[in-house]
């Protein structure tokens, strides 16, 4: 078995907030993040696939085919997005790195494993200092 990363890039807007919690309640818990004018990141997003390598090309998945998937299901649909406001698979879950990364993961599996090999992990890079990772399940 052997691992392939791709990185792509996205910015993005959003907010933490909960409709039924009060300005306080949400501020409290989320602090700037639950700014009413909503803040914005530079994503870095991470796909990993593993499988076996093909003997005849020695891919295990041709990049140009990993790139236009991420590009067509995920980058795309985000960049320069309002992550709370235009998002379709984000639609009534909440804007957290947490939950992006569980959704994004869910946009690549089927698309990816189509093409022979399994989706291992998503990285999503929020900030310098923050990151999550999810390995599917």
């Amino acid at each position: 078995m052997i691992y392939l990363t791709r990185r792509e890039r996205f910015n993005a807007a959003h907010k933490l907030y909960r409709e039924g919690w009060t300005l306080e309640q949400n501020e409290e818990v989320f602090g700037k993040c639950s700014n009413p004018n909503w803040h914005g990141h530079n994503y870095e997003l991470f796909v990993t696939v593993k499988g076996k390598i093909n003997p005849e090309t020695g891919f295990v998945i041709d990049l140009k085919e990993l790139k236009k998937i991420i590009k067509a299901q995920v980058v795309n649909k985000l960049d320069h997005r309002n992550i709370n406001l235009d998002v379709d698979f984000m639609q009534g879950k909440m804007a957290s790195t947490e939950v992006l990364a569980v959704e994004i993961f869910n946009q690549l599996k089927p698309h990816v494993e189509a093409h022979g090999v399994f989706l291992h992990s998503i990285k999503l890079v929020e900030t310098e200092n923050n990151a999550v990772e999810y390995f599917g399940g």
